[in-house]
């Protein structure tokens, strides 16, 4: 009910969408999109992989070439990888399917508005909306876009209130980026999500090596299956520590590099390296980083530059 009689409120317009390409990023935002109600009419899918995607998470959706995709909509989603994308545009802006007005979103971390000039210049309302989350292709990801932060760049107050609108629609939260910061917005992002998967796989690693041929209640406890007692024992540890530093900053630090632990640290780097150098030499790094932040003592600092 309105406030101000007893007609219902319009529902918002809803969009004819299309996808280039049906990867975990461009199907699960499709998805996403359709649960709100916007209609995904056509996608682009190339690998055996991506038409499966397209098959199970867009099961109405006609699977075509990305400029008959194109010609076919009003929001155009562009989800193909960073070093793509200004090919995937120039093609594009070569044919003659994109109508003035088209809403064309990328989905690249890397990248504003500008690599959509080509677009831009023959009409299309150019927008830059990347999600802040990892896809693995399953299931949660279109869960997880519910939560998530979308950085979002546009050439105008326009183009901004269109993307946050999407944005918001699908339960994400908008956050603005300016052009000139998209590399640094991606480097930060990167750095952050990347670099902790390949740290807790080297823990994994680790932890598998120690707890080797030990039994726990009965159980053996090291299977080098997923989800085993390394990762359980792993888990709780690194949830509370990515809460604490996304709570406390620098000074959720805890352990020996916190402490100046000299010796403990140098034991550290002596039996990592009996496991793997490799992860002796992410240690060293990592530990390196976190006595800088810390003001860790000289002779602890001597300890991890020493062959870095």
């Amino acid at each position: 009910m309105t406030r101000d009689g007893p007609f219902p409120d319009p529902a918002p317009a809803r969009l004819t969408v299309g996808i280039v390409s049906a990867g975990r990023v461009g199907t699960a935002i499709g998805a996403a999109l359709e649960r709100v109600g916007h209609v995904v009419v056509a996608c682009s899918a190339v690998s055996d992989a991506s038409v499966r995607r397209a098959t199970v998470r867009l099961p109405d959706t006609e699977i075509l070439p990305a400029a008959d995709v194109a010609a076919r909509c009003e929001l155009l989603v562009l989800a193909v990888p960073d070093d793509e994308l200004a090919a995937l545009v120039a093609g594009l802006a070569a044919t003659d399917s994109i109508r003035p007005g088209t809403l064309v979103a990328h989905t690249s971390g890397a990248n504003g508005v500008g690599v959509l000039a080509p677009l831009t210049a023959i009409g299309a309302v150019p927008l830059a909306i990347h999600p802040a989350m990892t896809f693995t292709g399953h299931d949660e990801d279109v869960t997880r876009m519910s939560s998530a932060c979308f950085g979002i760049t546009a050439a105008d107050e326009i183009g901004y209130a269109i993307a946050q609108a999407l944005v918001l629609e699908i339960g994400g939260e908008p956050v603005r980026v300016r052009e000139e910061v998209r590399p640094l917005y991606h480097a930060a992002l990167a750095h952050g999500s990347n670099h902790l998967v390949t740290l807790v796989v080297d823990a994994v690693a680790a932890l598998r090596v120690a707890l080797a041929g030990d039994e726990l209640l009965g159980q053996q406890v090291v299977d080098g299956d997923p989800n085993g007692v390394a990762e359980r024992v792993l888990a709780p540890l690194l949830s509370a520590a990515l809460d604490n530093a996304l709570r406390r900053g620098p000074s959720a630090l805890t352990g020996p590099v916190a402490r100046g632990d000299s010796a403990a640290v140098a034991a550290h780097l002596r039996v990592l390296d009996e496991v793997d150098p490799q992860i002796a030499a992410g240690y060293r790094a990592m530990s390196l980083r976190s006595a800088q932040l810390t003001g860790a003592s000289p002779a602890l600092l001597e300890i991890l530059e020493d062959h870095s």
